[in-house]
């Protein structure tokens, strides 16, 4: 298997997994348990985490709030705000191509009585900075925008529109789930007030995840989950010691390599769809050709419904779009958005390269989705 599917979820580093083997076992304390070493010990360590993840986001140790993942990050971020800011105003302000994780929390808000702005995006999926200025209302609180696109990529102009909510006096909170650990983030530069962010996208575990909360005191939340008063008061429960120093690890490699791999993954992706080009001519790139995740590459092959593609290509792992929606059979809501119609939607699909990648595995890769485009394309003659 050629394992191309990394927007849906990295491989462990193994490096990440032997700095995270010894808390298993051996340094197995509570880290909320002051009282012996074995805590204590345990606590440093997540300290440790908090110092790494911190300095890849230009942000303060104390601003980083564990959680089980970015759409746990994500409900706490939306509905925190919703709740504590209940008296100011009622108006939230996002996107058509967000994730489902903060879509799916904004349908419940509209239930809840509170009105959402759903903004478009233009034929890249790029949101427009002024659409959001225009949008902002006296009574809107909160406008989240996710940093880098999960299904095409596309990386929205973060730094504006946080610069448009600093100036309204409005908290911006940002999905930055597939940017953290790929593309440089500086929530201090782009005056971002919330961010969530997840391991298991850059080389960590699964089943941890953070929330940059800036400490500035207009930046305040309701909790979602109380039990103990953890995490600030923000987040209860047992922290996931284990993987709180995996994530730690993972984002410290990231930030040395993260340099070196954006060249590599864009030189792959490139090359795939120059290649695609030539050799099958009808292919059309889905998001933003040069604001985009290095390595992330959506593409349509007309004629070519995706989903027969991917039964096809049963060697190489690639996705119709989000690992969360892979279970539904409705077309992307991301690539519906960008206004080309059902016909691309239904024949797109989202390769993504990693860091444990080869150039053997991407010529391979090449080689089997061009004859398995082709073989699907007599069919239909």
């Amino acid at each position: 298997m050629i394992y191309l599917d990394n927007n849906a979820t990295t491989p462990v580093d193994p490096r990440v997994l032997e700095v995270m083997l010894p808390y298993f076992t051996e340094v197995y304390g509570n880290a909320a348990s002051n009282d012996h070493e074995m805590g204590v010990t345990a606590k440093r360590a997540v300290d440790k985490a908090r110092d790494q993840i911190a300095s890849l986001i230009n942000a303060k140790p104390d601003e980083i709030l564990f959680t089980s993942g970015a759409t746990e990050s994500d409900n706490i971020a939306l509905f925190g705000v919703a709740e504590r800011y209940a008296k100011e105003g009622d108006h939230i302000i996002t996107c058509v191509t967000e994730h489902k994780a903060v879509l799916d929390c904004c349908q419940r808000l509209e239930k809840m009585g509170k009105r959402v702005t759903y903004l478009p995006v233009d034929q890249y999926g790029m949101v427009d900075p002024d659409a959001v200025r225009q949008a902002i209302t006296p009574q809107t609180i909160l406008i989240s925008i996710m940093a880098a696109n999960n299904e095409i990529g596309t990386i929205a102009p973060i730094a504006e529109i946080g610069k448009i909510a600093r100036e309204h006096e409005i908290i911006f909170h940002t999905d930055a789930t597939q940017a953290v650990g790929h593309i440089p983030i500086n929530v201090k530069a782009m005056h971002i007030d919330l961010l969530s962010m997840s391991a298991h996208k850059c080389y960590g575990p699964k089943g941890v995840g953070a929330l940059y909360r800036g400490s500035s005191p207009r930046v305040r939340l309701e909790p979602v989950i109380y039990g103990g008063g953890h995490e600030k008061g923000v987040r209860s429960g047992t922290l996931n010691v284990p993987g709180i120093v995996g994530f730690g690890e993972a984002l410290h490699i990231a930030k040395k390599e993260m340099p070196k791999e954006h060249d590599r993954f864009w030189e792959w992706t490139e090359q795939m769809f120059a290649y695609f080009e030539n050799e099958l001519g009808d292919v059309q790139r889905n998001g933003h050709p040069i604001q985009r995740l290095p390595h992330n590459l959506n593409v349509s092959f007309a004629g070519v419904e995706s989903r027969g593609l991917i039964v096809k290509l049963k060697d190489v792992a690639i996705a119709t779009g989000s690992a969360c929606t892979s279970a539904k059979t409705e077309p992307s809501h991301v690539i519906q958005a960008l206004g080309f119609g059902d016909d691309r939607a239904h024949t797109a699909i989202r390769i993504s390269v990693g860091r444990f990648n080869t150039v053997d595995e991407i010529g391979m890769a090449i080689d089997r989705v061009v004859s398995a485009v082709g073989d699907l394309k007599k069919l239909r003659v």
